[in-house]
């Protein structure tokens, strides 16, 4: 399947998460790679407005990133109505640290679309696809994904309650898909809380 059949399954995740809350106004895509999904976002109407940042610029962009240097982003408090992180947490020397910060710049919605596994060989599988997909663009891979659903605590303990889960999350086809569809997962968090 190609890069461009994966990100369609997971943008139509995506999609039917966010069109009963849509419009958005303003939205955050943290590790917004080429700017991808951001652009799709927009173009369907999902998001007004979507300001993508990352920590490296790729060659071949759709959207131009904001650079910051992956510790504190350059955006106040609760600055955007939506948040998301598509497949980058799992990157982050310290995926809570990470998620920390992408949630102070959320006002209200927080969608997440990664990866959880169970055992070792969901985490070997994880691995493999990474290393398959992001290394020729020159991502690093750390391999910090998910067990179980420690993120999910984590996001609770910040004030935030799941609104929608979509697992397994149909992002591949065929028998890649039946063999790691049950590995991914996107999932959208409300703030408790919204002043």
């Amino acid at each position: 399947m190609s890069p461009t059949a994966y990100r369609e399954l997971v943008l139509k995740q995506m999609a039917g998460i966010l069109a009963p809350i849509g419009p958005i106004r303003r939205a955050l895509d943290f590790g917004s790679g080429d700017g991808w999904f951001a652009h799709q976002l927009t173009k369907a109407g999902l998001v007004g407005t979507a300001v993508g940042v990352e920590v490296l610029e790729r060659r071949t962009i759709v959207r131009a990133p904001v650079l910051f240097d992956g510790a504190r982003l350059p955006f106040a408090d609760r600055a955007f109505d939506l948040t998301y992180a598509v497949d980058v947490l799992h990157h982050c020397p310290v995926p809570t640290d990470a998620l920390d910060e992408v949630l102070r710049c959320t006002a209200r919605y927080f969608l997440i679309k990664d990866h959880s596994y169970r055992n070792v060989l969901e985490w070997s599988a994880l691995c493999g696809l990474d290393e398959l997909g992001n290394r020729r663009f020159g991502v690093p891979c750390l391999h910090r994904y998910q067990r179980r659903w420690e993120w999910s605590h984590h996001l609770e303990a910040r004030g935030f309650s799941l609104d929608r889960l979509i697992h397994p999350a149909e992002c591949h086809t065929g028998v890649l898909g039946q063999l790691t569809n049950r590995l991914q997962f996107v999932a959208l968090w409300r703030r408790i809380e919204c002043n």
